[in-house]
């Protein structure tokens, strides 16, 4: 009985942390879901305006088994009865975890990085695509994903503009409560550090190359990237 609450508070709160250099920390939060003991073999749906793909579809493209997708699946009809998350909605739900701050400028790179087809919504499918990655795929595939979300004008590369904002926006999202004392460049600092371990050739950008190459050079990055893999 305590293991499954402890399972189903655990699943209440994902928290998916990436560390892409020491001071630089990326916490994500996403409360996603409401366990209930159902040991149905297809996807528990409603009317709703977007119908998932079928189970069998979603097993095959996930690291996820078919009970672990269903009880996702409640969480997030839970949340979003329509089936999809608008940005908006998404922003309200990410706010809920970081009180003290502003998560939305956060929270709009990090629901373009779900969104792969820019359709401006997050079907269920985009939603458990990508926590198999997060929290199941390669140490490649994650850090991939990493990049893909630093990368927000998605041109291939990192620029320093790209970084200052991503890292502006975690300053912003933690609020005062966790940076009582906060310099006015520290986020500059935290840019120059980041491209000082992962800028190889010194030509301004960070390639996706170069980025994996660092983050497996690291061994904070490797164990932070490896935290979650067994919370559902």
């Amino acid at each position: 009985m305590e293991s499954e609450e402890q399972s189903e508070n655990s699943l209440r709160t994902i928290a998916i942390i990436l560390l892409c250099c020491a001071a630089v920390k990326m916490l994500h939060l996403l409360g996603v879901i409401s366990v209930e003991d159902k040991a149905d073999d297809d996807l528990e749906i409603t009317m709703v305006c977007h119908r998932p793909e079928g189970l069998d579809q979603l097993e095959a493209l996930t690291n996820f088994s078919k009970k672990e997708l269903q009880v996702l699946y409640r969480g997030f009809k839970n949340e979003c009865p329509s089936g999809v998350v608008n940005e908006e909605t998404f922003k309200q739900i990410y706010a809920q975890f970081f009180p003290h701050g502003d998560a939305s400028t956060y929270a709009h790179y990090l629901f373009n990085a779900f969104d792969t087809a820019h359709s401006g919504s997050i079907k269920f499918e985009d939603f458990v695509t990508a926590l198999s990655i997060l929290l199941r795929g390669s140490i490649t595939e994650k850090l991939q994903w990493t990049f893909n979300l630093y990368d927000i004008n998605r041109d291939g590369y990192i620029n320093k503009e790209e970084m200052t904002d991503i890292v502006r926006a975690i300053y912003d999202m933690m609020g005062k409560y966790t940076y009582p004392v906060l310099k006015n460049d520290a986020p500059k600092q935290h840019v120059e550090a980041f491209f000082q371990k992962m800028d190889k050739n010194r030509d301004g950008v960070v390639t996706l190359d170069e980025f994996i190459y660092s983050c497996q050079e690291d061994e904070n990055i490797m164990r932070s990237l490896q935290l979650f893999e067994n919370v559902i």
